[in-house]
């Protein structure tokens, strides 16, 4: 299931992946990779206590696009979530 989000085209914003329940007692994030639908931009990203921040920009009114976050944790585990950011002029 995909959580979805608006933002307006000219705005640079923070989303935030929350593993941190999902982690096992004392497994923590060893690193993960944000990866964008082409036409909206990864500014940056990072991780504190099993939450992945990602900042996005850009991207064209009226258009819907994913974003994917994968993690490998300290336990070898793999997984990924997507979310989906609506670009509306506002």
């Amino acid at each position: 299931m995909s959580t979805f989000f608006i933002k307006d085209p000219d705005a640079t914003l923070d989303f935030a992946f929350d593993w941190s329940a999902w982690l096992a007692t004392g497994e923590t994030i060893a690193d993960h990779t944000i990866t964008a639908q082409a036409g909206i931009t990864v500014v940056s990203s990072s991780e504190a206590s099993g939450v992945v921040t990602v900042w996005l920009s850009g991207g064209t009114a009226v258009t819907v696009y994913t974003v994917a976050c994968e993690v490998t944790t300290s336990a070898a585990r793999v997984d990924e979530r997507t979310i989906s950011v609506q670009v509306v002029q506002r």
